[in-house]
């Protein structure tokens, strides 16, 4: 008869942070545009964040983001909390459809945390995710907080050049433990 073990993998990721002031504009190629939060976009949003990290090192962080009902799950569970900015919250429209999102919540006085940030690998290159994430800091200004934080996982280089040009710095290193059960 086989055993569960589990082990414990550490993910090493950084806490970033970026002042609010002086945001450049946002810039999208003509053929794409972003998508304000409406509740009958979740399902949307969930197929999109799927589509973004289902592949992705943040899959093996984020048990959520691996499966279309976790996705699904994590999309209604933060649509619903007290601290949900929706207008930090966007759907990225391409000339084929939706292709990248953004969450964006409340954390503390002054302060907007960016929520999976996300743009399908077909569509990435194109300085989409700068658009995007420059779209969810400006509903951050619009609601008067003056900083915005987010998470990145360490090995994800690509999503660090890009919260660096737009002005995020590291504020911390922290290592998120996350189980796994393997066959004995």
């Amino acid at each position: 008869m086989m055993q569960a073990v589990t082990a414990i993998s550490y993910f090493k990721r950084y806490k970033m942070e970026a002042d609010l002031n002086d945001l450049p504009p946002v810039r999208l190629p003509p053929t794409y545009r972003c998508s304000a939060w409406s509740p009958e976009l979740l399902a949307t949003h969930a197929e999109v964040l799927f589509s973004c990290f289902h592949q992705e090192i943040d899959a093996n962080v984020f048990a959520s983001l691996s499966s279309h009902a976790g996705c699904q799950s994590l999309m209604t569970e933060l649509s619903r909390k007290s601290n949900f900015l929706p207008e930090s919250t966007w759907l990225l429209l391409g000339p084929c459809g939706p292709c990248g999102t953004v969450q964006g919540v409340r954390e503390r006085k002054g302060l907007g945390a960016i929520q999976n940030l996300g743009i399908t690998a077909q569509h990435r290159g194109q300085g989409l995710g700068e658009g995007l994430l420059l779209q969810a800091l400006h509903g951050f200004r619009r609601w008067g907080l003056a900083t915005a934080m987010l998470e990145v996982t360490a090995r994800n280089e690509g999503a660090i050049r890009l919260y660096r040009r737009v002005g995020f710095r590291r504020a911390k290193t922290v290592y998120k433990a996350v189980p796994a059960v393997l066959a004995e």
